[in-house]
């Protein structure tokens, strides 16, 4: 035991594993702690990436609606047709005969 104390005293007296320690601790810190640590770095660079797919989703679905809107202000039969069809109006003069399959 006590050449082991004095193995673990002679190695405590190094001045290099001070330097290594004091490195290892910093390396931990600055790597996986520290909330501007390498680890959230490529994290953050993750949500960038999804993000930037995000707006260009959003942006193709907003050049698709102001399509649809420039074609609103032209054409009044694309009003006419959009009624139709997401909203189920019908003319005064028509008559809408529904047919089902069902027995």
């Amino acid at each position: 035991m006590n050449r082991l104390k004095a193995a673990f005293y002679r190695i405590w007296k190094l001045k290099m594993l001070k330097y290594v320690v004091v490195t290892a601790f910093a390396v931990v810190i600055v790597g996986f702690v520290d909330e501007n640590s390498v680890w959230n770095h490529f994290s953050n660079r993750r949500k960038i990436g999804e993000l930037r797919k995000e707006i260009g989703r959003y942006q193709s679905q907003y050049e698709r609606d102001q399509a649809q809107i420039r074609q609103l202000d032209r054409d009044p039969k694309a009003i006419e047709k959009i009624a139709r069809e997401r909203y189920f109006m019908k003319a005064a003069d028509e008559d809408i005969f529904v047919l089902s399959d069902d027995e």
